[in-house]
């Protein structure tokens, strides 16, 4: 892992820097290169932008670890509205929660009908995609994913390429017909738990990538979204699929607001089922850190912002 990525790794996890940093215009401006905005409304008009553009949105609430029971039923009833306003809007999208927003780190039971609430309103058109966090985070958030798609055929899980874990955890799955993002990773690992190169983390996401979209996982009727910027990566999937005699409609793409935008364009236009992951919310300093984390040189362009005033 490099100095550059480590230093914003931690920085993600500093509270002195996450009250200061977000005081300044220049922090502020920089960031709404992968957001909209911090107002749901924001995501929404987004979202219709995209929608004339052929690409769908997965909206999410930024923000994470609430540590009292009240915040946990503010976030639920935000994603309640949320998709109360997008059927008034009849903008179609998914959602995508942290558990630990949820109430995971509260009680699980909380976290369970907190999701459950979600996953009921938002009914068989709208995906809920369950956020994989960090590695302590693993075992309960798959833990929760088993008990939801029990009841709910619309709930997906996030996967992360970077954990040695991930294939077992993959394996696991498949005999409840998951619905899976796959995801390099972006918190803060040992080596204990992650490979910290980032060539291993590429081959392992490939590897998963074919994994998830071989024979055996098709005829389980998996859904599958493939959550990278990777150019290489992508052009990797596509050629996997079509030689597995795969649809273009048979997975998707899910990329972040703000990055690859003419790669999303690109995959809409082909016929690709192609969505765009719209983040908002005011509390995006330590998603933030990570985003840089994911592409160090995109510090460069919070400098220029810094000097561009």
């Amino acid at each position: 892992m490099g100095v550059t990525r480590t230093l914003l790794l931690a920085a993600s996890q500093s509270r002195w820097l996450r009250a200061r940093a977000t005081r300044y215009g220049f922090v502020r401006r920089a960031v709404l290169r992968f957001m909209p905005g911090e107002d749901v409304e924001d995501a929404l008009a987004a979202a219709r932008e995209f929608s004339r553009e052929g690409l769908s949105a997965v909206f999410t609430r930024l923000g994470e670890n609430v540590t009292e029971e009240r915040e946990a039923a503010a976030v639920t009833r935000h994603y309640l509205e949320l998709l109360r306003r997008m059927r008034e809007l009849a903008l179609p999208g998914d959602l995508s929660v942290k558990l630990t927003q949820l109430g995971l780190d509260l009680s699980p039971e909380l976290c369970h009908e907190s999701l459950c609430r979600i996953l009921e309103r938002a009914g068989r058109e709208c995906m809920v995609w369950i956020d994989m966090e960090s590695s302590p985070y693993v075992d309960r958030t798959l833990e929760q994913y088993r008990r939801a798609r029990a009841r709910f055929p619309n709930v997906g899980v996030c996967l992360q390429a970077y954990l040695y874990r991930t294939e077992a955890d993959l394996g696991s799955l498949l005999p409840l017909a998951p619905a899976v993002r796959l995801v390099k990773g972006a918190y803060r690992e040992t080596r204990e738990h992650a490979y910290p190169r980032r060539r291993d983390v590429d081959a392992n996401f490939a590897r998963l990538a074919a994994r998830l979209l071989d024979a055996a996982a098709r005829q389980k009727g998996m859904r599958v979204a493939i959550g990278t910027h990777d150019l290489r990566l992508i052009r990797r999937v596509q050629e996997h699929a079509e030689a597995a005699g795969l649809g273009k409609d048979a997975y998707e793409f899910q990329m972040l607001y703000g990055i690859q935008r003419p790669e999303q364009l690109r995959l809409a236009r082909e016929g690709y089922r192609a969505k765009v992951l719209i983040s908002y919310g005011s509390y995006w300093f330590p998603w933030y850190m990570r985003r840089l984390a994911e592409r160090p040189a995109n510090v460069w362009f919070v400098v220029r912002n810094l000097f561009s005033g």
